[in-house]
């Protein structure tokens, strides 16, 4: 199904949304990767490692010793990091909603926290709430891209394209102005780039490309439109079209992304997602995540 496709990626279009941002959970992130599935906690057992019976009974101890120390510091934000920690260890997302709500509002200007609410809530079903903390981002900072993407997959799962389409738009109509007010608020091309790929999911494929090419009018340097260009062209059939940009985007990109760009051109699949990643909405990996941070942080991708 497109919504499925769309939260843990297309084969596709995964890699570009990849290039987009950073994860979803960029404050999630550590917490997640340091989670072991019940498969890796049994065979560390098997291997001496540690007891997957006392690593959950230590978790346990160690939620209940946060939650005596916020009975006493409600506001204690060690005591409610350590308990979002245990509970995310845990598989208590549940759990995590209220002591990560009471930390965002205890820092309003953290976006990482909002950014991980969001998140959590819509892993736990509450899309209205999901919406609600993406869009509270977005009051403040209308170019955030985590809250963008995370608002844009949680529209197209609702299979409300058009809404998606309308908020990236939105975005780029007043980004100029955002831009002369804090210059750097709204990064131009990652939203083209989601606009792209909505636009890439539905089959719109004019479109798609018409953004891509915009996009790579502006940043000459960055490789990503030019790979999103490529991939609508290999879906559509035009191959020979495509090569040129699969080799333009590998000449462009960072050398880390060199061959998987190559791959991408030989129609080969991108990996499938592993348990943690679907969690996380096909986060990035690491070497992903490095390229969007470049991108970020306002460095154009380039090769070197």
């Amino acid at each position: 199904m497109k919504n499925k496709r769309w939260l843990i990626g297309g084969v596709l279009f995964v890699a570009v949304a990849a290039f987009v941002s950073l994860s979803l959970l960029p404050f999630l992130g550590p917490w997640i990767a340091a989670r072991s599935s019940p498969q890796e906690i049994q065979a560390n057992a098997a291997q001496g490692g540690p007891d997957p019976v006392n690593q959950q009974s230590e978790l346990e101890t160690r939620a209940k010793g946060y939650q005596l120390v916020l009975q006493r510091e409600p506001d204690n934000q060690t005591a409610l990091r350590g308990l979002v920690d245990a509970r995310i260890q845990l598989g208590d997302l549940e759990g995590v909603i209220e002591p990560l709500d009471h930390l965002a509002a205890l820092n309003p200007d953290v976006t990482d926290y909002k950014i991980l609410l969001g998140q959590t809530k819509f892993q736990v079903g509450d899309l209205e709430g999901s919406a609600q903390a993406y869009r509270n981002v977005l009051t403040a900072s209308p170019g955030n891209t985590d809250a963008l993407r995370g608002l844009v997959a949680l529209l197209m799962t609702q299979e409300r394209p058009q809404a998606a389409i309308g908020l990236l738009q939105d975005t780029l109509s007043t980004a100029n102005q955002a831009n002369e007010i804090q210059a750097g608020s709204v990064d131009v091309t990652s939203v083209q780039l989601l606009l792209g790929q909505v636009y890439a999911e539905e089959g719109r494929y004019e479109e798609s490309i018409n953004t891509y090419e915009a996009a790579i009018a502006v940043a000459q340097q960055d490789f990503r439109p030019v790979l999103g260009k490529a991939l609508v062209l290999q879906q559509q059939g035009n191959n020979d079209e495509a090569q040129p940009l699969f080799a333009n985007a590998a000449a462009l990109a960072p050398d880390q992304f060199k061959d998987q760009i190559q791959q991408l051109a030989l129609g080969a699949p991108t990996p499938p997602p592993t348990a943690e990643s679907a969690e996380t909405e096909s986060a990035p990996s690491s070497d992903l995540e490095n390229a969007a941070a470049a991108s970020e942080s306002g460095e154009t991708p380039s090769g070197n």
